[in-house]
């Protein structure tokens, strides 16, 4: 209930590329001036952006991140970004891997002040691949060159990326940002508000 809906239901704790997740975004009958009607609303979609034009679920292997340089032009992206399918993806922490000490240790990303992140975000609805309607979300990536703390993740040589954090503040504007003014939601978020937990044996399987 921090972001104001009800989760969805099936939800998992972990997930992966195509694993279903929530998403909020605006309710689609927010203006037919019913209170019981909310602003916002929880839906259960493909971690991985499908567009409508897409013949196979599996095209999401590849889109669960989309870059804000390129996420106006990109055809994968394009028409959300310009027909305001913005979304937050509510996550409690995120996972990047720690290359400094020569070998990627899984690293626990998530605010000190222990509150849910809710990453900027994409959704598509696709009917082409299964014949049925199926949701799907992406979240948006900044460069983290010079991020304080994001710098010291990803192999060395490789391009520092990290996620749109929004502020509380924001949601609401982000959902209803036009695509003229929603690259002013595209920044680092501070490092100073975020903490990191190595978790070495993450993904191993136990014996």
């Amino acid at each position: 209930m921090y972001f104001g809906v009800d989760a969805p239901p099936r939800i998992k704790s972990q997930v992966w590329p195509l694993y279903e997740a929530p998403f909020i975004r605006r309710h689609p009958h927010k203006d037919v001036g019913d209170e019981a009607v909310p602003l916002r609303e929880a839906v259960a979609g493909l971690f991985g952006l499908i567009p409508h034009g897409a013949g196979e679920l599996t095209f999401g292997r590849r889109t669960y991140n989309a870059q804000s340089e390129t996420v106006a032009e990109k055809p994968t992206f394009r028409d959300a970004w310009r027909n305001g399918q913005r979304c937050i993806v509510p996550v409690e922490h995120i996972y990047e891997p720690d290359w400094r000490g020569g070998t990627a240790v899984p690293t626990r990303i998530q605010r000190k002040d222990g509150k849910p992140m809710g990453i900027a975000g994409l959704w598509a609805s696709n009917t082409k691949a299964t014949g049925e309607e199926v949701f799907s979300f992406t979240m948006i990536s900044v460069n983290a060159d010079d991020h304080e703390l994001l710098k010291n993740f990803h192999k060395p040589g490789d391009e520092k990326r990290m996620v749109v954090i929004l502020g509380e503040d924001q949601y609401d504007d982000w959902l209803d940002a036009p695509a003229a003014r929603s690259m002013t939601f595209m920044q680092q978020f501070p490092a100073q508000l975020l903490m990191t937990t190595a978790e070495p044996d993450r993904g191993k399987r136990k014996v």
